[in-house]
């Protein structure tokens, strides 16, 4: 892995705009503010706002807007810090851009861009910029597949250091959707692909790894490392193929286990004290290669997968050879070039981790919401679990809330479930958001109000209570894929092809 380093004053003129008035703006400042929102889903990936000001209940892609701009497609979070507000976009079929507006203005003032190279089509849900950056006052830290680890200055946009990482492969179309996630003086990225399934934890000043973790006992995941503080020490808590994972902070090594997953996890897991809260919907991995083979061209019902029928699944992207020998090497037992049966669990799953197996019985379900605590040694599957319920209303995508002793669930439908943090058991019936839409954008919360954003462009704000009660739904006039922010009094909503920044008029806010 190659690491760039850049000098301190390089100039970046011809793709920075207004570099110059940024110090004016914005200052200098080198630590984080308590009311920013650094990366998904804000303060440790949990979607609570820290700062206690107001914020808007009805609002529209023109009432109570503070600022709009517009974007190049994405569906990438926005984040906060320093009074800045960063975001990713496609600004052509290969070129990323990183944007940097002032949170109080809107105005612009820089975007880097970056030629990416060939690039694999995705899932029309998804987009070039599918990740989110993360932000401290000093440096912003964005990840894209073909680029690796960059990090550039948070007031100029100017380069600081480059870490080539190795190119995801995914043979399913949903494509790289990985992001960093800040702890310390680390940056946390998780990147679990079909061939180079990996941990990392690399320094920020430098780019340097501080160490490593081959996962090659995973499959493809989406799950963001949180951190959990327990009486022993902190912890980074990684979910997983099959399994969720405590590492030490400082060596990687792999403190505990629980072997409590299903084959993915695309949701992210919240921890409130020592206790990590999980939602996961996912089936068998047998079921899931067989129902894509038969959607194909050269798919045939015949309950067996070919060589053939996986690159049709993978589309225009040329599967490699290390990929084949990987999963017919262990799975292929009668080396007829067809993987069935057990072949297909044995070919897609470790030897070691057969969660999600169409024959794992012990986690049968393909749909539970669970407890464990954090602070164990070893495998701790059993000691530490805490309660799991399976239920039929957890979804793929969107992770849980938790707060107040409660979490909430959002599935595709606008159906929402609310259960007890203390043993699992609902707390009120299924209820049905009044927006039957696709939600991919997990519900995020301040001032006392859930903010639960919709593919179909509608934002609908919910009270802070076990019973549902809307308090509005607001239309932003586009498609919002990714998580909104939360700062200094204001929601930054990332549609498919603007930055909105609403709030209260600043005479009553400020």
């Amino acid at each position: 892995m190659q690491i760039i380093r850049f000098p301190s004053r390089s100039w970046v003129g011809r793709s920075v705009i207004a570099c110059l008035l940024t110090s004016c703006i914005c200052g200098s400042p080198s630590s984080l503010a308590a009311d920013d929102w650094p990366q998904f889903r804000g303060p440790n990936c949990t979607g609570i706002a820290t700062s206690t000001n107001p914020l808007p209940v009805e609002f529209s892609e023109t009432e109570g807007v503070r600022w709009s701009a517009p974007l190049g497609d994405g569906v990438g979070s926005p984040v906060v810090a320093a009074g800045r507000v960063f975001v990713t976009e496609m600004t052509g079929k290969q070129t990323i851009a990183l944007a940097a507006f002032d949170l109080d203005s809107g105005k612009l003032l820089w975007r880097r861009q970056w030629k990416t190279g060939p690039l694999r089509n995705v899932h029309e849900t998804n987009s070039g910029a599918s990740t989110t950056p993360a932000a401290d006052g000093k440096q912003v830290y964005f990840y894209f597949s073909t680029l690796g680890m960059l990090a550039v200055d948070a007031a100029t946009g100017e380069d600081v250091w480059q870490l080539k990482l190795p190119v995801p492969f995914m043979v399913f179309k949903w494509g790289p959707a990985m992001s960093p996630v800040l702890y310390k003086d680390l940056i946390l990225f998780c990147q679990d692909d079909d061939l180079h399934p990996a941990m990392y934890a690399i320094e920020k000043s430098t780019g340097e790894i501080r160490w490593k973790d081959d996962r090659n006992d995973m499959a493809v995941n989406y799950s963001h490392p949180v951190v959990c503080h327990t009486a022993t020490g902190d912890e980074i808590i990684v979910a997983g193929t099959g399994l969720l994972l405590g590492y030490d902070p400082q060596t990687g090594k792999r403190l505990w286990k629980a072997k409590t997953l299903l084959r993915n996890i695309k949701t992210t897991p919240v921890v409130v004290d020592d206790v990590i809260y999980i939602s996961v919907q996912s089936g068998g991995i047998a079921n899931q290669w067989l129902a894509s083979a038969d959607q194909v061209e050269t798919g045939n019902n015949d309950g067996r997968l070919s060589k053939a029928e996986m690159q049709a699944i993978a589309g225009e992207a040329e599967i490699p050879p290390a990929f084949y020998e990987k999963t017919f090497g262990r799975g292929d037992k009668n080396k007829d070039g067809f993987l069935e049966g057990e072949e297909l669990d044995r070919a897609f799953l470790h030897a070691d981790n057969f969660a999600g197996a169409s024959y794992d019985s012990e986690n049968a379900a393909d749909e539970f919401i669970m407890a464990v605590r954090a602070g164990g040694r070893g495998d701790v599957s059993h000691t530490h679990l805490l309660w799991r319920r399976a239920t039929k209303h957890t979804d793929h995508i969107v992770s849980p809330f938790v707060l107040d002793g409660r979490m909430l669930l959002v599935k595709g439908g606008g159906i929402t479930t609310c259960f007890s943090t203390q043993d699992g058991q609902p707390v009120r019936k299924t209820k049905r958001l009044p927006n039957a839409s696709q939600y991919f954008a997990s519900p995020i919360y301040g001032d006392g109000k859930i903010y639960i954003a919709a593919e179909n462009g509608n934002i609908v704000v919910i009270a802070n209570t076990a019973k549902l009660t809307v308090l509005a739904k607001n239309d932003m006039g586009d498609s919002i894929i990714g998580t909104p922010a939360i700062a200094d009094g204001r929601l930054i909503v990332r549609t498919r092809s603007k930055l909105i920044c609403v709030g209260q008029a600043q005479s009553e806010n400020e």
